[in-house]
């Protein structure tokens, strides 16, 4: 395939220009036979897709729209709390002015007055059913809907879901004559490089459309525990939150959302909610005003390819079971903290944000199938999904040749080879390090800068509860365990931690972070 350089630094096109120059007939047919037969290569080669980019997007826009709307929200604030006065010497000229300004200031200090909020949505049902963000009508005392030819209605908050940043609203039409409307797609056939375009309202100037592609699937921008973005270089600003995103076929496959933006405005990365997680979304807030998750019951955390070595585990996937709550229906299932749930329902967990998503999914009193791996096996057991409760916010969901131990004066065990030391849980330091009354395990005492423990954030006052999956009941506990870990050969020891940020799994390297084995 003959290779041209289309961009050329301007003094080498130049020189190459003079030199072609006394046969430009042939140049210019042998330039467009390349070209030609270069793409006549990227058409036909296999995996490429067969059709030629749109033409345009008009006739799409057309159609779509007239179901596409513009909101806007009222709410009464009051104004924040003017500082006190500044202190001038005495006799200063600003004496008087700024006690003028000041009195004036402070008497509008308690008066109400309203702000109006902007964004968009889109009708899914000719009785005049809206979907938007829930950050778009949040706190409003009055949403008004504006539809494409300017008609301007009155809309009631059907209902509203945080945790996807999803809301249903509901407008009557005044002639009771239908209302134009869009249907959803399925987002999970949507592929990175389809062609997709957004309707929507930024900055208040109305009915804007805009194309692109989608950018990436399944990303996580820690907006909530269900995020699952679409992303797109389509131009998404202010404005344009809860508008549709939709492909060639007129479908919506996404919510707008949000955008990365250190300006404020669109810089080609935007995020939409895919319409396969909104859909079941809507459909419980249209009957119950809220939504209704499944729920498990359980802690969960990442597992890294230093856990899935020190559980034996061959690929790094599933979601680690760092606490099982009390009553609930992974602990009623028989569900351990340790698990490793590779499989829900028939879905395979890829990793620990996947899970929230199937469970929450999932229908309630549902009886499913829970493939975990446990003592280094796979194991079933049958789990029956309960309700996620509506006030539960957080969750869903250098080598050494062996460890070194030493015993030091103090009656503490340091662990060389995971660079910490260890001591029985005393009264000296319970008082110490704020301990709770029925703390349990080892508390580190102390941290080596460079070691194994510092790099995963271990810290003095750390409790260490279990290790390799057992309690560890004192340092010699620990030591013999490291010990026995090593001999069988493995990399690392898993420890199960306590700490401000809860009970947690942390897998710590022999040698530390920057051994042999690490690398």
């Amino acid at each position: 395939m003959v290779s041209i350089p289309l961009f050329r630094p301007a003094r080498l096109a130049r020189t190459e220009a003079a030199r072609v120059a006394p046969r430009p007939r042939l140049a210019a047919r042998w330039l467009v036979a390349c070209i030609g037969a270069c793409a006549a290569l990227v058409w036909t080669a296999p995996g490429w897709a067969a059709g030629p980019a749109p033409e345009g997007f008009a006739d799409l826009a057309a159609k779509l729209l007239p179901a596409v709307v513009y909101i806007s929200t009222t709410q009464t604030v009051k104004r924040e709390q003017m500082p006190d006065m500044p202190e001038f010497p005495p006799g200063s000229p600003f004496n008087e002015f700024f006690k003028d300004f000041m009195e004036r200031q402070k008497s509008q200090d308690n008066v109400p007055h309203k702000v109006t909020a902007l964004g968009s949505g889109f009708i899914i049902d000719a009785s005049g059913l809206i979907v938007t963000n829930n950050h778009v009508i949040d706190d409003a005392e009055q949403v008004t809907v504006t539809l494409h030819d300017e008609t301007v209605l009155q809309a009631k908050i059907v209902g509203r879901d945080t945790k996807t940043d999803l809301a249903l609203l509901k407008i009557e039409s005044p002639t009771k004559t239908p209302f134009p409307f869009v249907a959803f797609g399925d987002s999970d056939t949507a592929r990175i490089g389809d062609w997709v375009i957004a309707i929507g309202n930024p900055f208040g100037l109305g009915g804007t459309v805009t194309a692109g592609i989608v950018s990436a699937r399944a990303r996580d921008i820690n907006a909530g525990p269900y995020d699952d973005f679409i992303q797109t270089d389509a131009a998404i600003n202010k404005g344009n939150s809860g508008g549709p995103l939709f492909n060639l076929k007129g479908e919506v496959i996404g919510i707008n959302t949000a955008i990365f933006s250190p300006s404020g405005g669109s810089i080609g990365i935007g995020f939409s909610i895919p319409s396969n997680e909104a859909k079941p979304v809507l459909v419980d807030l249209q009957k119950f005003g809220k939504t209704k998750r499944g729920w498990l019951g359980v802690r969960i955390q990442q597992v890294t390819p230093d856990i899935a070595e020190s559980f034996g585990l061959k690929d790094a996937k599933g979601a680690l079971v760092g606490g099982v709550m009390p009553k609930g229906p992974a602990e009623k299932a028989g569900i351990k903290t340790g698990d490793v749930i590779l499989n829900f329902d028939g879905h395979e967990v890829e990793d620990s944000r996947h899970l929230p998503r199937i469970v929450a999914a999932t229908e309630i009193d549902k009886t499913v199938d829970v493939q975990l791996w446990r003592d280094g096996k796979m194991t079933t057991i049958k789990a029956v999904v309960g309700e996620l409760p509506e006030e539960d916010k957080a969750e869903d969901t250098k080598t050494e040749k062996e460890p070194k131990t030493s015993k030091t004066e103090s009656g503490q065990s340091e662990i060389a080879a995971l660079g910490m030391t260890v001591a029985a849980i005393t009264e000296g330091l319970r008082e110490r390090f704020d301990l709770a009354t029925d703390a349990k395990g080892v508390v580190v005492t102390d941290v080596k800068p460079d070691g194994a423990a510092a790099d995963k954030g271990l810290r003095p006052g750390d409790l260490v509860v279990e290790a390799m999956q057992e309690p560890v009941k004192s340092p010699a506990d620990l030591v013999a365990k490291v010990e026995a870990a090593k001999k069988t050969g493995r990399k690392s020891v898993l420890l199960l931690v306590q700490n401000d940020a809860g009970l947690h799994f942390v897998p710590l390297r022999f040698g530390g972070p920057d051994s042999e084995s690490a690398k």
